[in-house]
């Protein structure tokens, strides 16, 4: 009966040994072991590892990407202009050892040079760069946060540049700007469309003047659209050269010809009867 507690106890204690000396390490994870303070071999992959209890202290190190947002940041600007601007920062770690034994806290140092260098862009930007040339902007942002992180064993793999916040005035300002803006586009606009209509009146006016005959059917058109109107009177003046046309039409003499500029014929005279002279 003593032997059998004894080999219960004995089970126990390795159960309990084993219990805190095994850890899992996720695949998305490495592991960094302490000796007793000291460093071990390099970082442990994902799986059931082993440590000596009381003597190994294991870190755990996140390798997947970290999205951090950066809190707004208010500067001043390169033309004196008061803004705030937020950003995101995209990073992963790329050594463990590095982050656990190079740095205390990488995320809260990563954060600390993201804002410090967020502001050190707003003061050396301008206003129109901050609201449409990010781009490049955000190539510089990365630029000044990667340059301290490589040496703490991690890498800025993005920096947006999120929103920019102007101060009402500003923002008033503006909008009479673009609105003066789209106003100037628009006179332009339509100087230029009366310009181009007036060059085709031009040649639609040369071209009626050589033949007349345009101009009696451009005439005839536009009695048509009058009408079209439902119009219970409709006063047009009337060429006399229509008239000469449906009269001679009517009484089956053909009529002469006018020759462009000439004086208009003299009315005929009835047989019998001479003009008189003045």
């Amino acid at each position: 009966m003593t032997l059998l507690w004894v080999l219960i106890a004995i089970v126990s204690v390795i159960v309990l040994v084993l219990g805190s000396s095994v850890r899992v390490i996720n695949q998305y994870q490495r592991g960094v072991v302490l000796r007793f303070g000291r460093l071990q071999e390099g970082p442990r992959g994902p799986g059931l590892t082993l440590i000596a209890p009381g003597a190994d202290r294991l870190h755990k190190v996140n390798m997947q990407v970290i999205t951090m947002p950066v809190p707004a940041q208010e500067g001043i600007t390169r033309d004196n202009v008061t803004v705030k601007v937020d950003a995101v920062v995209y990073y992963r770690v790329t050594d463990p050892v590095r982050v656990v034994v190079g740095v205390q806290n990488y995320d809260a140092a990563i954060a600390q040079v993201a804002q410090a260098s967020l502001r050190s862009i707003i003061g050396k930007s301008e206003l129109d760069d901050l609201l449409s040339n990010r781009e490049r902007l955000n190539t510089g942002l990365e630029l000044m946060i990667d340059s301290p992180a490589l040496g703490w064993g991690v890498q800025i793999d993005r920096v947006e540049i999120k929103d920019v916040a102007l101060p009402e005035s500003m923002k008033r300002s503006m909008s009479r700007q673009a609105e003066a803006e789209r106003e100037r586009r628009s006179r332009i606009i339509t100087a230029d469309g009366e310009f181009q209509a007036s060059q085709r009146l031009s040649e639609a006016a040369g071209a009626m003047a050589a033949t007349p005959a345009a101009l009696q059917l451009r005439l005839l058109q536009t009695m048509v659209e009058v009408a079209a109107e439902k119009n219970s009177t409709l006063v047009l003046p009337f060429p006399v050269e229509m008239l000469r046309y449906f009269e001679a039409v009517a009484t089956g003499t053909p009529a002469p010809p006018r020759v462009a500029g000439a004086p208009p014929p003299e009315a005929a005279v009835p047989a019998g009867q001479e003009r008189e002279s003045t």
